[in-house]
């Protein structure tokens, strides 16, 4: 019998007995509570507790299995294993049943499965980031034998060269001409999200101040959807409109006031990505500033100030820290981009505080060197996970003082108030 027949027919049994499960387990607590025993729960919740007692431990024990063969290379017979999961799941069912008495608080053990389940989901994000990190830092490390991290994080020359042939065994064929400076990434990465936010933010919070204090509530309803489906549209079609649109706009307006333009220019994309961002800084900004109370609204305006001066010293400060926290995460959204830097600002390497230039950041690099027919034990190819570290530093750096801004905001806007 085939693997997904196999599961299909333990999806079913366990049903089966989890059905079984919930009408033994509500038709016993019916009949004890029938007698005038006083209970602990309703004969639903013990129900609901028989039905935790047996597809628990039975889902448990075929996910521990299966972890076992995927990542540990165990060899289980899937037979064997389901088979065994569903003896769990019989032996769950009689454990359940004989814990159904009056004395057994069944909504007490369903909520600690609950608070188990929630905690669990919590230390999902912070699993993945702990072994996203370990991925990053244990081929990183690799590449920092191979090359210095203070070149690399000083450096300001990107040219890999022929460092793949190293890692053939032909490295008295490849020379030293390979410089993996990270400096000229990094300056494109800032320059390109640098222009993204001095489109976004402003547009962003506008629309939003102008949706949640100023619009009719027909031009909300219809305005707020249709903005955020720019977030809805793919980056490639976005590549296409900075590369295909937007450069040419550009050099045709630097030509027409002297200035020299590259078609691949960071100007293009920062301006395009910013476009892309905004519903991410509208979107969350209304929510933050309706979250505002109506109060200090209505306390502002009965003070004698504007509809203008209480937006500007009331409603945003209140909401300041929000703002921030939607700034970030569209920083984040910026820093992670790729496909629009690559269709519209190329993938040359340029260290110039010229945005008309052509220039590349770490992302594209990142894609670059993890694709192709290189070795991946290349110095080039390990590189990407030394800019990955890189970019993930920074990325921490900016939440870390997002964070402490968003305290300094919250304590200073307590302390006027009080």
């Amino acid at each position: 019998m085939q693997t997904n027949q196999l599961l299909l027919l333990f999806s079913g049994v366990l049903l089966l007995l989890g059905l079984i499960a919930f009408f033994m387990g509500r038709a016993k607590a019916a009949r004890v509570r029938a007698t005038g025993t006083a209970m602990y729960a309703q004969p639903d919740q013990y129900a609901w507790f028989m039905v935790l007692a047996t597809a628990g431990p039975a889902v448990a024990v075929g996910a521990v299995g299966a972890f076992a063969m995927l990542l540990l290379g165990a060899e289980i017979p899937t037979l064997y294993l389901l088979a065994g999961s569903l003896v769990v799941a019989a032996a769950g069912l009689m454990v359940g049943m004989a814990q159904v008495r009056a004395d057994f608080h069944a909504r007490q053990a369903i909520e600690r499965v609950i608070r188990f389940l929630l905690a669990g989901a919590a230390l999902i994000s912070i699993f993945t980031t702990f072994g996203i990190l370990f991925s990053i830092v244990s081929e990183a490390v690799r590449f920092f034998q191979m090359h210095s991290f203070w070149d690399f994080i000083t450096g300001t020359t990107w040219n890999p060269g022929a460092s793949f042939l190293a890692a053939a065994g032909r490295a008295e064929d490849a020379g030293s001409t390979a410089q993996f400076g990270s400096v000229p990434l990094f300056a494109g990465t800032f320059m390109i999200t640098l222009v993204a936010m001095l489109v976004a933010i402003p547009i962003g919070l506008m629309s939003a101040i102008y949706m949640s204090e100023f619009a009719p509530a027909k031009v909300r309803t219809l305005a707020k959807p249709v903005l955020e489906v720019l977030a809805g549209i793919p980056t490639v079609v976005y590549g296409f409109f900075a590369a295909i649109t937007v450069a040419p706009i550009i050099v045709a307006i630097a030509g027409a006031v002297g200035l020299e333009a590259s078609f691949n220019n960071a100007l293009a994309p920062g301006i395009v990505m910013g476009i892309m961002i905004i519903p991410f800084i509208s979107s969350l900004s209304d929510d933050v500033i309706n979250a505002v109370p109506d109060s200090m609204r209505q306390g502002a305006l009965a003070l004698g100030m504007t509809k203008g001066e209480t937006i500007k010293h009331v409603v945003v400060p209140a909401a300041l820290p929000g703002i921030i926290s939607a700034s970030l995460l569209a920083v984040s959204r910026a820093l992670g981009e790729t496909m629009i830097v690559v269709m519209a600002a190329g993938m040359r390497p340029n260290l110039t505080a010229n945005p008309l230039e052509d220039m590349t950041t770490v992302t594209v690099r990142i894609v670059a060197a993890l694709t192709g027919d290189q070795e991946f034990e290349s110095a080039e190819t390990l590189s990407a996970f030394a800019l990955g570290l890189v970019l993930f530093a920074v990325t921490l750096t900016l939440n870390l003082v997002s964070v402490i801004m968003i305290r300094r905001f919250r304590e200073k806007y307590r302390s006027n108030n009080l």
